[in-house]
């Protein structure tokens, strides 16, 4: 099935903000060495200094430069949520197709082992993960990505055993195809869209975790994220610095997440063509 991005985003409004959003988010994570006016991690005596022309934002309780802090911590954030999402939706999309091509048994334990995962809550296994295992974004991005592939593996195996039913491909098996041809000649090709929204999805997920364990203090003290940020500020909440150290990483995590839900709703007709009709009708 092939995928117009571009018409896919443009179909409902929204779709290309979203875009626009999550461009200027990577932009200024890419520029951070330009834009950042100090290095983020150095403590300085100037604590708590209010927004100045060297300070744009301010001074942290050690006297680090919260403007330099945010755009740092852009980084953190995303780079966590897309690698986390690339891992995932990879081990999704093997144990999904796996699953309903081998069939069997290996079907059942793999489904019953998705089960698991799906039942048991994501974050109360990483508050655990982390009081034992150092902190880390490279730890932190392996346990997002091994505790959030279970929806997309359910999905891609629903997807799959439909696909290997379509006369295309018992056309081609008819005629010898192995099942390695199929599986990366018709099957994956017609997995894309559902990839992608699983994509778009798991990036969200990634983000919203590390802020969420970052705001409880689970995460490592050293790396500079969005989620750290406001879990440092809001001990200082009683202070009128809050103000600045506090709401732009919240307005951009925020910010952040609802870009990618746009995102992922302007995809959402791909998977469910009685969505396409409902698009239409408001256009």
């Amino acid at each position: 099935m092939h995928v117009d991005i571009r018409k896919e985003l443009t179909q409902i409004k929204g779709g290309m903000a979203g875009v626009a959003i999550i461009g200027a988010m990577a932009v200024m994570a890419i520029s951070a060495p330009l834009l950042a006016q100090h290095d983020p991690s150095l403590q300085t005596r100037f604590a708590f200094e209010s927004p100045s022309v060297d300070h744009w934002l301010g001074t942290n309780h050690v006297g680090q430069d919260i403007w330099s802090q945010f755009v740092y911590g852009a980084r953190t954030s995303l780079l966590v949520g897309f690698l986390s999402a690339i891992f995932s939706t990879c081990i999704g999309a093997l144990l999904g197709m796996s699953a309903a091509l081998i069939g069997g048994l290996y079907d059942r334990i793999v489904m019953r082992v998705v089960d698991a995962f799906i039942v048991i809550p994501a974050i109360i296994i990483l508050v655990v993960l982390g009081a034992y295992f150092e902190p880390g974004v490279w730890n932190l991005i392996i346990f997002i990505s091994l505790l959030g592939w279970q929806w997309g593996a359910r999905i891609v195996r629903a997807q799959t055993l439909s696909l290997k039913e379509r006369p295309h491909i018992s056309a081609a098996r008819s005629f010898g195809a192995s099942p390695f041809y199929l599986t990366y000649r018709h099957i994956v090709p017609d997995l894309g869209p559902i990839l992608l929204v699983e994509f778009v999805y798991a990036v969200r997920r990634g983000i919203f975790m590390e802020a969420g364990l970052a705001f409880l203090g689970i995460a490592d003290p050293n790396v500079i994220s969005w989620g750290m940020m406001i879990h440092d500020a809001l001990q200082y909440c009683y202070m009128s610095v809050w103000r600045w150290w506090l709401i732009p990483p919240g307005v951009a995590l925020s910010l952040t997440i609802v870009a990618i839900t746009l995102i992922g709703y302007a995809f959402e007709p791909v998977l469910d063509p009685r969505l396409r009709s409902e698009v239409d009708a408001a256009n």
